[in-house]
């Protein structure tokens, strides 16, 4: 007699296509599949681009978007959502709804901005409001690199003492938790701080000697919402949270320092 398989619980990445592979939602694949789970998928941009850069972006159909991510959201196990690149204000408008109707999955809400290289934007620039307004009150955690925190809140964040108050700051948006990473700043280590429920907590690992790397974020952030898709089942309280982040930061860090080398350009994260 043939034994069944075990379910598998399904973490939903939304956001762009990267046709080279080094990030957006292919990058959100990889990294699901190393947490555990299964990856599912809706497109709300697409790019040219490469590992040398990012040529152009053109945001999807709002409502293809949507209707992508409800028939996922009513058939599959989602246990966990990734939001990244999404392009125009509607596409954040219709995002920020449809969570909303979906309240007891974590949301993991990253916040790329701009591409590593290339001039095109990846979030429309009337689409800043909205994105603050209404999708970061959707987020159990938010992740946001400096540069991208800086334009979230209008102010320079040069130490981690500045990331604290930032990261505090951003709380006010309505997210659970805020991760600002430190992999723009200087010193020894790369201190990504977390805040959450009124602490700051301090995650730090070593700075790695880096050659321009693709998708570092994307997949950061995908290895978090990954991993609480396998491990919580309902509502994620601040132990959850924490424990995957820590678990998605060794994961990363080690990933980084075995970056490789797919073509012009850019090194992709791969596990």
């Amino acid at each position: 007699m043939r034994s069944e398989r075990p379910a598998l619980p399904c973490a939903l990445a939304i956001g762009g296509l990267d046709p080279g592979g080094g990030a957006g939602i292919v990058a959100d694949l990889r990294a699901f599949a190393a947490a555990g789970a299964f990856g599912c998928v809706a497109i709300a941009l697409t790019t040219v681009q490469s590992t040398a850069g990012l040529k152009s972006v053109r945001s999807a159909s709002t409502r293809d978007l949507v209707a992508q991510a409800q028939e996922v959201l009513r058939s599959q196990r989602v246990r966990a959502v990734k939001v990244g690149a999404l392009g125009s204000r509607r596409n954040v408008h219709a995002v920020a709804r449809l969570l909303s109707r979906h309240a007891d999955l974590p949301v993991i809400v990253d916040t790329p901005m701009r591409p590593t290289r290339g001039r095109a934007r990846l979030l429309a620039g009337d689409a800043l409001s909205t994105l603050k307004g209404e999708l970061l009150p959707r987020a159990t955690l938010v992740t946001a690199n400096v540069l991208e925190a800086e334009a979230l809140l209008g102010v320079e964040i040069r130490s981690v003492g500045q990331a604290r108050d930032a990261a505090r700051l951003l709380l006010h948006a309505g997210a659970f938790a805020v991760l600002i990473k430190g992999g723009h700043m200087v010193g020894p280590n790369a201190i990504d701080v977390l805040a959450v429920e009124g602490d700051v907590i301090e995650l730090r690992a070593s700075r790695l000697p880096l050659q321009s790397t693709h998708g570092t974020g994307c997949t950061f952030a995908s290895l978090i919402a990954g991993r609480l898709a396998v491990r919580v089942s309902g509502r994620v309280n601040r132990d959850d949270l924490v424990a995957a982040i820590r678990w998605a930061k060794r994961v990363h860090h080690a990933a980084l320092g075995r970056a490789v080398d797919v073509g012009r350009g850019m090194r992709a994260v791969v596990f």
